[in-house]
């Protein structure tokens, strides 16, 4: 695998850089981006924020400017983006800069498990390629390459390259049709659940959705109010009946911690169906998905629902979630797709079994 690998590790480019390094955006990726240069003993020049957020405030000791402040200041610069997004708009501004300047935009660890790395691809390099060659087709195959590239370099013309919007991965790989029972583990407010409504217009035989985080809870179920035929569990997905113990983190997740102070009801997708059909399995868990896997072998074994699973809150998610989909079921069809975001957050495995093979 590491052969397929061209780029160096976006913290040498910025280590060999001579132009004035300038970060884009206020928060906990700026604080951890921050911490790497200062590790690697790369200064930074200004920090700047987008023109609307930019009050006169201070991060870290630097005043926050504007991107046309920057421009003003500095000839040529590169811009280091400390934050996620998959706004349209915002993307296309990202995108704007990125033919004007040098761009990164740094894989910042979501888990805490580390920088990803080429010396991390050149250790799992086994592992990585066995994962590359159980995805079912060429778009696949090269999106996988895109986004390890991009997770090494933080060069984000790799994530525009391969990305596909999510309305084609339900319609040509997932191929929803109106008897469809679908069981979203990582619910949040239902925003998954209104994609899946969406997707197949209406018509479904049920819905069941897993949110752990007490207050998502009660957006999920009040954002799901009027919606017919749906079961929500205020659990975590896991692979087995348990109390799991979370940090609160501020926005849309918890992250799970030994150390935590909110206790959380968890249970496995086999205990909470009990044998129930289900025809579409949905996990985006803050890094629980193995977990979750391993908890629904009894599901996958007995009804081979389609998968769709997140693959970027930990860095051995690229070869190890399609690993063990296919010790589950050796089966599956694996297809892997990136949707429109930066860093490769929404970068997914989605999974069917095609009984017109097997007849």
């Amino acid at each position: 695998m590491i052969e397929k690998i061209k780029e160096k590790n976006v913290w040498t480019y910025l280590k060999e850089t001579d132009l004035p390094i300038v970060l884009y955006g206020m928060g906990n990726g700026t604080d951890m981006v921050m911490e790497k240069l200062n590790e690697i003993g790369v200064e930074v020049a200004d920090i700047f924020a987008s023109d609307e957020f930019v009050r006169g405030h201070f991060f870290r000791g630097f005043k926050v400017i504007k991107y046309s402040d920057v421009c003003e200041k500095y000839d040529d610069f590169v811009i280091v983006v400390c934050f996620a997004v998959h706004d349209e708009a915002m993307l296309q501004k990202i995108r704007t800069m990125s033919e004007k300047h040098t761009l990164f935009a740094p894989n910042v660890p979501i888990v805490n498990d580390g920088i990803f790395t080429r010396e991390f691809i050149a250790e799992h390099d086994d592992e990585l390629e066995r994962a590359y060659n159980l995805l079912s087709d060429d778009f696949s195959r090269q999106s996988f390459i895109d986004i390890l590239n991009f997770k090494v370099s933080g060069k984000v013309e790799y994530l525009f390259k391969c990305e596909k919007q999510k309305e084609e991965i339900y319609s040509e790989y997932l191929k929803l049709n109106e008897n469809e029972i679908f069981m979203d583990l990582g619910a949040y407010d239902g925003d998954t659940v209104r994609e899946f409504l969406q997707a197949v217009d209406g018509r479904y035989d049920k819905i069941i959705a897993v949110e752990a985080d007490e207050k998502n809870y009660r957006k999920l179920t009040d954002k799901t109010a009027g919606v017919s035929n749906i079961t929500t569990y205020n659990l975590a997905a896991w692979d087995k009946k348990e109390t799991l113990f979370f940090e609160k983190k501020k926005g849309r997740n918890s992250k799970l911690s030994a150390s935590g102070k909110v206790e959380v009801n968890a249970d496995s997708v086999d205990n909470i169906l009990a044998g129930e059909k289900i025809t579409i399995l949905k996990m985006d868990i803050e890094g629980s998905e193995e977990k979750a896997l391993d908890g629904a072998k009894g599901t996958i074994a007995k009804h081979r629902p389609k998968l769709y699973v997140c693959a970027y809150h930990r860095n051995s998610d690229m070869y190890r979630l399609p690993l063990k989909i296919h010790e589950l079921c050796a089966d599956y069809k694996i297809f892997f797709c990136h949707h429109p975001y930066i860093p490769a957050w929404e970068s997914n495995f989605y999974c069917i079994v095609d009984y017109s093979t097997q007849l």
